[in-house]
């Protein structure tokens, strides 16, 4: 499929009303079949760059928070009366702690609405993280106005840390395994861990120290140099996802 070229702000916008949509309706299956939508957009129209192979991450990640809300679903919570599927040692809580409890037994309703709820978190995310695929932060940071230039630094390193998180990964990876080190298991992340985590904040921060130094949000005054204009594709979207977040 051919990929066509949008506006900065278009997917930012589609994705805010899809995930205000996704938070009305509050059900797990408008939540998958969103996350369905986005990521065809996403595999059909994403760039060959950092920020476009982020998205991968962005669905494992979601994938380990569901996993995390049903575990924590599972032994942590209020009770809710239904079909009994296993029983849990109890553990005792002070009596300041009324209502919640640690164990006991697991129903099919609690650990499905823990499951429900951990899918719509996480299909909000996964929205907001196609959005970051889609757009490249440089182009996003041309549309921005400039008199809210501290707010633009702070987008641009907001939305670089994912994908530079993921190219570093990446990297670091190629480079142990020359070395001859293993890349899984916990030991290969604790090695892993530091640098990922040193390299990627530190490209999105020099991105916008070079910002900074190079006068960024100084003159109140546009460039005209290249515009970007919205083009009717961009309309059309902006109006789908507006659309949606009206009817939810």
């Amino acid at each position: 499929m051919k990929k066509l070229s949008f506006h900065p702000l278009t997917w930012w916008i589609f994705s805010a009303a899809v995930a205000f949509a996704i938070a009305r309706v509050n059900s797990p299956v408008f939540a998958i079949a969103a996350v369905g939508v986005m990521s065809v957009i996403v595999f059909t129209q994403r760039d060959d760059a950092p920020w476009g192979r982020s998205f991968n991450a962005t669905l494992k990640l979601s994938v380990w928070i569901i996993s995390i809300r049903a575990i924590i679903g599972v032994l942590i919570g209020v009770p809710i009366p239904g079909t009994t599927l296993f029983t849990i040692p109890t553990l005792p809580l002070p009596s300041w702690m009324p209502g919640i409890r640690i164990g006991g037994a697991v129903t099919l309703e609690r650990l499905s609405s823990s499951i429900s709820e951990g899918i719509i978190i996480c299909a909000i995310l996964v929205v907001f993280g196609a959005a970051a695929s889609l757009t490249s932060p440089h182009r996003l940071l041309r549309v921005l106005p400039v008199y809210v230039y501290e707010f633009g630094i702070s987008v641009v390193i907001a939305t670089s840390v994912l994908p530079q998180l993921v190219s570093a990964l990446s990297r670091i990876r190629m480079a142990q395994r020359l070395r001859g080190q293993k890349t899984h298991g916990v030991k290969a992340f604790k090695r892993i861990a530091l640098p990922l985590l040193e390299e990627s904040l530190a490209r999105s921060l020099d991105l916008a120290a070079a910002m900074d130094s190079r006068g960024y949000g100084i003159s109140k005054k546009r460039s005209k140099y290249r515009p970007i204009k919205w083009a009717r594709i961009d309309v059309a979207v902006v109006i789908a996802g507006l659309a949606v977040a009206g009817l939810s």
